[in-house]
């Protein structure tokens, strides 16, 4: 099971070291130096968690987080702080963090604390994209709110192939090039607000709310 972190940190270096760190304990890592990367890059994929600094220069990480919450994204979010006292964790508690750690800490503490947020997230909500259904063993495309859910036509190896992408969301999953490609063309034909993109080395990923000039394999 492959799990997707976001870290937004404007320290280079601490940055750089978490998603190496990150990687080493089978993660996939993206990472952004300031909070208006950040959101760029959750407008076009959705990620199982995000790691946030709280003081940094421009936006700043409570700000951040509130106007995410605003927006309705709950994902996950471990808040990272130098800052010491319990009303600071407190403050980023109350703005949507699901976990707060100081500075300094183990990267073993922070993959323990992720791998248990997102448990919990899965748990609670364990839905498919929207407009996919999956149900009788077979997958079904809903575009409208009350229309009749329509019969996706795949092949035994696509479906496969659609089953491992979304059990859970955010796996990533092996397959020949031309099954993907297939699988892929089907879903674009239907449903906009989700791909599947290639993970170097690793295989195949869905997103959602994806763009087709976005490369996500260009990653620090």
């Amino acid at each position: 099971m492959n799990r997707t972190i976001l870290i937004i940190d404007d320290d280079d270096i601490l940055r750089k070291t978490l998603a190496h760190g990150l990687r080493n304990e089978t993660f996939e890592v993206l990472s952004a130096n300031s909070a208006e990367e950040g959101e760029v890059l959750l407008s076009r994929m959705k990620v199982d968690a995000i790691v946030l600094d709280r003081m940094m220069t421009g936006q700043d990480g409570l700000s951040f987080l509130k106007k995410l919450r605003n927006q309705g994204n709950r994902t996950p979010v471990i808040m990272l702080t130098a800052m010491t006292g319990p009303e600071n964790a407190i403050d980023g508690l109350s703005c949507g963090a699901d976990d707060y750690l100081a500075k300094p800490f183990q990267l073993k503490e922070l993959t323990l604390r992720l791998n248990n947020i997102i448990r919990k997230s899965v748990t609670l909500d364990p839905k498919l994209p929207e407009g996919l259904i999956f149900t009788e063993d077979e997958f079904f495309i809903k575009t409208e709110k009350n229309s009749v859910p329509k019969l996706l036509a795949l092949s035994g190896e696509e479906k496969k192939l659609l089953q491992n992408l979304t059990n859970p969301v955010g796996n990533i999953a092996a397959a020949a090039p031309m099954v993907a490609k297939r699988l892929r063309n089907k879903l674009n034909v239907v449903l906009s607000n989700i791909d599947i993109i290639t993970i170097r080395g690793r295989g195949y990923k869905i997103i959602q709310n994806a763009t087709s000039d976005y490369d996500v394999t260009n990653k620090e």
